[in-house]
């Protein structure tokens, strides 16, 4: 004779199945971990700080006036 399946349980594991499926997707196209982010933006930042740091002119200084003694 047969297996006896309880289509509810059937039904509880196949819809388990799917959503495991599709988070999994989720993770591959949108998934960064919290570590990666802040990672990220502090090595933004020091590239920010670096490149600020090399700077012939800040840019909150008044661009100079011409000279008008000429």
């Amino acid at each position: 004779m047969g297996e006896l399946v309880n289509l509810r349980r059937a039904r509880k594991d196949r819809d388990r199945r799917r959503r495991e499926d599709e988070a999994a997707e989720n993770r591959v196209k949108f998934g960064r971990t919290k570590a990666e982010k802040q990672t990220a933006k502090a090595q933004d930042a020091l590239e920010a700080r670096r490149l600020d740091g090399h700077r012939l002119d800040s840019p909150a200084d008044p661009e100079p006036s011409p000279d008008t003694s000429s």
